[in-house]
């Protein structure tokens, strides 16, 4: 391993991300009793270009006025291509409470984008005396954003998680598909005869996976399209979920409880995990640097596993 270790990535639960349009505000409270680890109030695709105001508006007074609770509060901003970005960011920290935990960044392609977003931030907090700093996260929606995604995970002190926005992606790859994550019908491979569905995301999301591990940052995965097919959604988040990804956005309320599902450990997990620490341990007292458990072979590399598990439970239950 390099003498530099990785960085640890935020502790705080980021089992399910709940979205929601600004333009909305009725939905509001009912995200905030949610069941969500963090809550995503959208002010870019889910809004109108004549509701943008309006919905910025909405947001900011939610912000002050709503009860949040222990969640993650995140907003996330137009496009850096757009000309309502610049508005959102400036109102959100001018005219909103510090509240306020995270801005989602969307369509990002390069660490210059992020830093554009981080230049202007960082000027209004000064100017404004903000005594908590915002933090960010980033989605990634392009063949340019995949292409610079570890330049882009180590772009701002800022940056805490990053997702992949599996629709804008596949439209920038030119991929022949209309579908919102998941397994695709023509992504198929023959043996035998019988047809075999590998996840056309998989790539992708193992990229996000290593550049935010290297940069201590939570990877998470996006939105899967189809929210009246919980099976789909279940082996989705269970792939991205064993790939290291520590979470997934919800776009309808019947997903949250999927993604907690999913992304909490199970008790029989948790308590292998620690009987293999304990196992460990003992091997350590005894001088040897591996041990049998359960019929297998258990090391250094275990602990490390198991740790990950031990430590999304502890989370969870924060």
């Amino acid at each position: 391993m390099s003498f530099r270790p990785q960085p640890a990535p935020p502790a705080r639960p980021n089992r399910c991300q709940l979205f929601g349009p600004g333009s909305r505000p009725a939905l509001f409270e009912k995200m905030a009793a949610s069941a969500a680890d963090v809550i995503n109030i959208d002010l870019e695709d889910s809004v109108a270009p004549s509701d943008k105001a309006t919905a910025r508006a909405n947001v900011i007074a939610a912000i002050r006025d709503v009860d949040w609770g222990t969640k993650t509060l995140s907003v996330r901003i137009n496009g850096l291509d757009t000309p309502w970005w610049y508005r959102d960011v400036v109102d959100l920290l001018e005219q909103g409470s510090e509240r306020l935990d995270l801005i989602m960044i969307p369509k990002v392609g390069s660490a210059a984008d992020v830093y554009a977003v981080d230049a202007l931030v960082t000027a209004i907090e000064r100017a404004m005396g903000r005594t908590k700093p915002v933090g960010f996260e980033v989605i990634i929606e392009s063949a340019a954003g995949i292409t610079h995604v570890e330049e882009i995970a180590a772009s701002s002190p800022r940056l805490q998680a990053m997702s992949l926005g599996a629709a804008d992606f596949a439209a920038s790859m030119g991929m022949q598909t209309t579908g919102i994550g998941g397994t695709q019908e023509n992504y198929y491979m023959l043996r035998d005869g019988t047809r075999h569905w590998p996840d056309p995301w998989h790539w992708a999301t193992a990229a996000i996976v290593a550049a935010c591990r290297t940069h201590g940052i939570l990877p998470v995965d996006g939105p899967f399209g189809d929210f009246a097919d919980d099976e789909g959604f279940r082996a989705q988040a269970r792939r991205v979920a064993t790939l290291g990804m520590v979470g997934k956005w919800a776009i309808h309320p019947s997903q949250v409880a999927l993604a907690n599902e999913v992304f909490t450990p199970s008790d029989a997990a948790v308590a292998e995990a620690r009987e293999i620490l304990a196992a460990m341990a003992d091997a350590k007292a005894r001088g040897e640097g591996a041990t049998v458990y359960k019929g297998r072979l258990v090391d250094i590399a275990s602990i490390k596993q198991a740790e990950v598990i031990v430590r999304q439970s502890e989370l969870t239950k924060r």
